[in-house]
């Protein structure tokens, strides 16, 4: 195999290779893990204290200054396990490593889930405490967000994921509160709670909202008729009666969305004809995040393993993705990690290609200019080119950055080939 094939390959693996990462089994670890840590905190708003489950990002550092986008999970005891094996391998290429916070809803679920109070369901008496989702959203955005935003290194970037009454309550979020979540991701929401009276307060809203920046994925389970598996997506709204008014109110909501897309409202709706409302959980959180994440997957990457594609093509490519990550996180963000970073740099110095090494070193001290390893790679191919000033100039900063022997003997290695090279001359 040629050196130019090699690498190319190892560039891919890398690139595709990284979404697995963390389903990687290591001889120091357990086979199995427990998922997310617990916390809680006091809510005044609700009058209680309410449990939350913390999964942190494997290379997860409170003491450096990274810090990740969030997801929300309703009914997090439950979901909170789908959310983190759905990002164990698809996190990194397909959508941004992320602190997933789950909140409780084990008690006074259909309570704070649930926007108006009723009751009466489908003609029989209702008794179970509901209706007040707007103290829960208060607990969320006055309590839980900044406990959340003051403990751990989280940005402003938040995703909201619900199933069921959390999807209703996700949907009531996107109405009624669009400002607090970037991202919506109703999974089988009951919008048929009180006669639709959501979906009929959002035919009056959603036409003179904006909601630009703003993505919603809802999808719908296939068991559209209880009793009546005639009823199919075809026809199910030609029916009238109560047993399909749950999968007629979600398509009833997704027409809603289609006919004001002026709105700018991104959305997708998927229906899984396959799936039963206790089932489509996981691959509503799975496409659901893929598609809520789409501008964040990486393009060009055939450009990017190429080793024919120019410099000044391969910087206009990383320039154009740093630019729309900040456009739709709204702050800036490294457009690739160090290690790709540091290892195209590594390739390119081998292919004989010293300006394209240059310039992705370059790149990996300015997007993580904290990183004594970006340095200590500037510092190797200054080497590599027999520029001993500069490879000693940059070795120093990798040691101020990280203070350790290895460092060390390399200043005073770099130090010897510097003196060497002056007496020669």
């Amino acid at each position: 195999m040629n050196t130019h094939l090699r690498y190319t390959l190892i560039l891919i693996c890398f690139i595709l290779g990284k979404l697995n990462v963390n389903a990687q089994i290591h001889e120091n670890q357990q086979f199995l893990k427990e998922i997310g840590i617990i916390d809680s905190l006091y809510s005044h708003t609700l009058k209680e204290f309410r449990e939350i489950y913390i999964e942190l990002p494997e290379n997860y550092d409170p003491k450096n200054n990274k810090k990740y986008p969030v997801a929300y999970i309703l009914d997090g005891e439950k979901l909170l396990p789908t959310v983190s094996v759905v990002q164990s391998f698809y996190s990194g290429g397909y959508t941004p490593e992320m602190v997933l916070i789950g909140i409780s809803n084990s008690k006074n679920r259909t309570r704070d889930l649930t926007p108006t109070k009723i009751d009466t369901k489908y003609g029989m008496p209702f008794t179970e405490k509901n209706g007040e989702a707007d103290k829960f959203y208060k607990f969320i955005e006055d309590e839980l967000v900044p406990f959340v935003e003051k403990k751990y290194s989280v940005t402003n970037y938040r995703t909201l994921i619900g199933h069921s009454y959390g999807g209703l309550f996700t949907i009531y979020t996107l109405i009624n509160h669009p400002q607090l979540f970037a991202n919506y991701l109703a999974i089988d929401p009951s919008l048929d709670w009180d006669n639709q009276k959501l979906l009929n307060h959002a035919k009056d809203i959603f036409p003179n909202n904006s909601l630009k920046g703003k993505s919603l994925y809802m999808t719908l389970n296939g068991q559209l008729h209880m009793m009546n598996s005639k009823v199919t997506i075809d026809n199910v709204m030609q029916d009238t009666t109560d047993f399909t008014l749950f999968s007629r109110s979600n398509i009833e909501f997704s027409n809603l969305v289609n006919q004001n897309n002026k709105n700018e409202l991104a959305y997708e709706w998927k229906f899984y004809p396959g799936d039963i409302h206790g089932t489509i959980s996981f691959p509503s959180i799975m496409d659901g995040l893929i598609s809520l994440f789409k501008w964040y997957q990486m393009e060009d990457t055939d450009k990017i393993n190429s080793f024919d594609t120019p410099k000044e093509e391969l910087f206009k490519i990383i320039k154009n993705r740093e630019n729309k990550l900040k456009y739709h996180f709204g702050y800036s963000e490294p457009p690739y990690p160090e290690e790709l970073l540091n290892m195209s740099g590594y390739m390119n110095m081998d292919m004989g290609q010293p300006e394209k090494a240059k310039m992705y070193f370059e790149l990996a001290i300015k997007y993580y200019p904290e990183s004594a390893n970006t340095y200590d790679s500037m510092s190797e191919f200054y080497e590599r080119m027999n520029d001993f000033d500069n490879a000693l100039t940059f070795t120093i900063k990798a040691y101020e950055k990280k203070p350790n022997d290895y460092y060390k003997q390399r200043i005073l290695t770099l130090k010897k080939k510097q003196q060497e090279q002056t007496t020669t001359k």
